[in-house]
């Protein structure tokens, strides 16, 4: 570390530009970093490092297609609005023709996605590094995981934020050959198996790209502090046996910690242009009507303002979204408040989206469930239209539905899991606290019963229930921002550099 320089420099190396919602489908899947990127985490990062004078560089790949393609704007507009944020000289492109003419951010192939990320991580070890002398580096996901065992080596201190628990596997003998001097870090690195030499290890024992990350990275975090709970006490057994065991270790050490993710300021009722009407916490209720009855006359939904409307904004992915519980009860669901015209409004893709479809054809629900392909304008008009959104997910890294909806005044309905945890406390009136609704145990018959609690509160006396959310929006206001994110970002560094990260 650069003890002399009066205020230290800090690397953010990402591998993205944006990210897809989960709730697009199959298609998110090749974005899996998602929330890892300048779209979101890093973007607000960075300029809150900026705002408070802090010496911040990012580093990520020079996607020249993208960044000129007109068919993918948002991404064209992140990276411009960074470039306007920051000086030129503290934004590194690392070039390639590998990601010079690629049109998605990953490509749909396994093994040309570690093709990319080893071209990626060559241009930052072996040009941005040394030309940005940093005092701290700060990286994300498998796709960054060989800059922490290089940054061990420099003794830079490196954060490793675990955004998704995917990885990948290569030999030392396929890094190198994409460029990398991997014997110059070898015994950082985490491997299969046990390796006694870089000989020994470089041809046959493959390279774990995460667990590497985890394991040389001076400290870690993950986006929910729940989930990293969940993960240390092995409650999840789809996280790989070496993930877990370094996260213990570097949780076990105080070295690992939880930071959440914070929504798009997009996701704003008093200036979102997809709606009907805007608003804020004090003039709710009206407006919340109207965008209700406009939704409902566009979907051919019965048209009631006092219709109770659930709102599905996640993919329909039964293996962590936890859509088969719903299916399960959802018969019981439309026809115990049938007289009420109880709605369900999906707007999402995935598999299960047939499941529904299917349901609502036999029972001819046609005017009380509406099943939408993924649209953002459609997304931003459900959150402002529909009373609560529907997340049992069977487990959750860090979600940002639980976190919007509050700000539209629609109150979750959600499974006690991971970053739900963390964000959503059930509704007690009589305390004047909680934000939604919360069931315990993962199955349909305690999804059922958190509608229930949610449908209880929704007879309430209108006076009662404007009061509460009233509340909610203003407290998620205040409370799911980058700001408050980047705040536990910068005291993160501070701690490990040992000094202030702004130097007065």
């Amino acid at each position: 570390m650069n003890t002399s320089r009066p205020n230290p420099r800090v690397l953010v190396v990402t591998p993205e530009v944006t990210y897809l919602p989960d709730r697009m489908g199959s298609l998110a899947s090749f974005f899996t970093a998602k929330a890892g990127g300048l779209a979101d985490v890093s973007a607000a990062l960075v300029s809150a490092l900026l705002d408070q004078g802090a010496d911040v560089h990012v580093a990520l790949p020079d996607y020249r297609s993208i960044f000129s393609d007109r068919l993918v704007p948002f991404l064209k507009e992140e990276i411009n609005s960074i470039q306007r944020k920051m000086p030129d000289d503290r934004v590194h492109l690392a070039e390639d023709r590998a990601f010079f003419y690629i049109n998605r951010v990953y490509s749909k192939y396994g093994d040309e996605n570690i093709k990319l990320a080893l071209a990626f991580q060559r241009e930052v070890i072996n040009n941005i590094i040394p030309r940005v002398h940093p005092d701290l580096i700060h990286c994300n996901d498998w796709m960054t995981g060989l800059i922490p065992p290089v940054a061990r080596r420099l003794r830079i201190p490196c954060l490793f934020t675990v955004h998704n628990i995917h990885t990948v596997k290569s030999t030392m003998a396929f890094i190198e050959d994409r460029g990398i001097d991997a014997a110059s870090f070898w015994q950082h690195l985490y491997y299969i198996n046990y390796a006694p030499s870089y000989e020994a290890a470089r041809d046959t024992n493959p390279v774990d790209f995460l667990t590497s990350g985890i394991f040389a990275a001076h400290f870690v975090n993950t986006v929910s502090p729940t989930f990293l709970l969940e993960i240390v006490d092995g409650q999840h057994h789809f996280v790989e046996a070496p993930i877990r065991r370094e996260l213990a270790n570097k949780y076990y050490a105080d070295c690992a910690f939880g930071i959440l993710n914070a929504p798009d300021p997009a996701f704003n009722p008093q200036t979102d242009t997809d709606l009907k009407q805007n608003y804020g916490p004090n003039n709710h209720a009206k407006a919340k009507r109207e965008n209700k009855r406009f939704l409902q006359r566009n979907l051919g939904l019965i048209e009631d303002v006092n219709a109770p409307v659930f709102f599905w904004p996640s993919r329909l992915d039964p293996i962590q979204k936890g859509c088969q519980l719903l299916a399960d009860i959802f018969y019981r669901m439309i026809s115990t408040w049938w007289d009420q015209n109880l709605q369900v409004v999906f707007v999402a893709n995935g598999d299960y989206q047939r499941v529904f479809q299917d349901i609502v054809n036999h029972h001819s629900f046609h005017k009380r469930v509406a099943i939408c392909d993924f649209s953002e304008q459609m997304e931003h008009l459900a959150y402002a239209a529909s009373d609560f959104i529907l997340m049992p997910s069977r487990f959750e890294p860090c979600g940002l539905p639980q976190m919007i909806a509050p700000l539209y005044g629609s109150l979750p309905v959600a499974h006690d899991t991971g970053g739900i945890h963390d964000t959503v406390q059930h509704l007690d009136v009589s305390a004047n606290t909680g934000n939604g609704f919360l069931f315990k145990f993962f199955d349909s018959s305690g999804l059922f019963w958190a509608i229930e609690e949610a449908m209880s509160f929704y007879l309430r006396p209108a006076a009662v229930k404007a009061k509460q959310i009233k509340r909610i929006m203003t407290k998620s206001a205040e409370t799911f921002t980058h700001e408050q994110t980047a705040r536990q970002y910068i005291k993160l560094y501070e701690k490990m550099l040992h000094r202030p990260l702004v130097v007065e």
